[in-house]
């Protein structure tokens, strides 16, 4: 690829994808803390984890090292994907956690919570956008060493994933140590108001989004789901009011470095879905 045409790399993606649109909004954390929860339900997979990384230690590292992968497969050039898709797929294998069945899941779980948080709080997605999007996830699923025509592609198959995986879902001790962290992670002490005020209430609120059957696995009831809608929609109306820009200046900055590269069209927004929706009618890519 010659320096110019990196220059202008779309990536993975591009700013026509329904990715490009969703990944820049700020529900996207809420988002990922309920992905958090619903991965750890799955035995294997959570054992995996904590035998083999440093989730204890190193909690708060492990979800920005999550966050800064999703930014860059989203926002990145596709050389900045391939090499963070390679780094993953070797940290798996050096792991022994690179069986699909344990890679399926942890994709599942990040797409249906993506999906799940963002149309709940507000976020104009169709149903074929939604399906659209699961479709351009099977991008994403390569990278981390899934073979594409195994993965979901629409809501459909997505629910059929989870209704075959319920059976072999448990709260088990694992899954209690995610849930203790989640609610209650270590701080320095001069954070401890923050944590009590700010970040409870994002995990109580990703927790809540759940699906009930992730709520009766844990033992913790939540509220009725009309009622967790609507605080999801007042916390994404509340969040959407912070100018983007200023959002975007967290690090690592991914959206603004790409907007940089590809010039200000490609800004990330929701009003281009609702251009894009009447001209959607599902699944396009391989």
């Amino acid at each position: 690829m010659s320096a110019v045409t990196a220059d202008r790399d779309p990536g993975l993606f591009g700013p026509g994808s329904v990715t490009w649109q969703m990944h820049g909004d700020p529900m996207m954390w809420v988002a990922g803390v309920r992905a958090l929860y619903l991965q750890a339900l799955h035995p294997r997979a959570v054992r995996g984890v904590m035998i083999n990384s440093d989730f204890r230690k190193d909690a708060w590292g492990r979800l920005l090292r999550t966050a800064n992968f999703v930014g860059t497969l989203s926002y990145g050039t596709t050389e900045a994907a391939e090499k963070a898709g390679a780094r993953v797929r070797k940290v798996h294998r050096l792991l022994g956690v690179d069986e699909p069945e344990l890679l399926l899941w942890v994709h599942c779980a990040e797409v249906d919570s993506y999906l799940a948080v963002l149309r709940r709080s507000g976020f104009p997605l169709s149903d074929a956008q939604a399906d659209r999007y699961i479709d351009e996830h099977r991008v994403s699923a390569r990278l981390v060493g899934l073979e594409p025509a195994e993965v979901p592609a629409s809501r459909a198959a997505l629910a059929d994933y989870f209704s075959a995986v319920r059976p072999a879902l448990e709260a088990g001790a694992d899954a209690r140590v995610v849930d203790d962290f989640l609610r209650s992670p270590p701080v320095h002490t001069l954070l401890v108001p923050a944590r009590d005020l700010l970040w409870r209430r994002v995990a109580t609120l990703a927790y809540d989004a759940l699906p009930p059957y992730a709520h009766e696995l844990y033992g913790r009831p939540a509220p009725p789901q009309e009622r967790v809608t609507r605080r999801l929609a007042a916390t994404g109306k509340a969040l959407r009011c912070i100018p983007a820009r200023l959002r975007w200046q967290l690090p690592p900055g991914h959206i603004l470095k790409a907007m940089a590269r590809l010039g200000p069209g490609s800004r990330p927004a929701p009003y281009k879905l609702r251009r894009q929706a009447a001209i959607l009618d599902g699944p396009g890519r391989a």
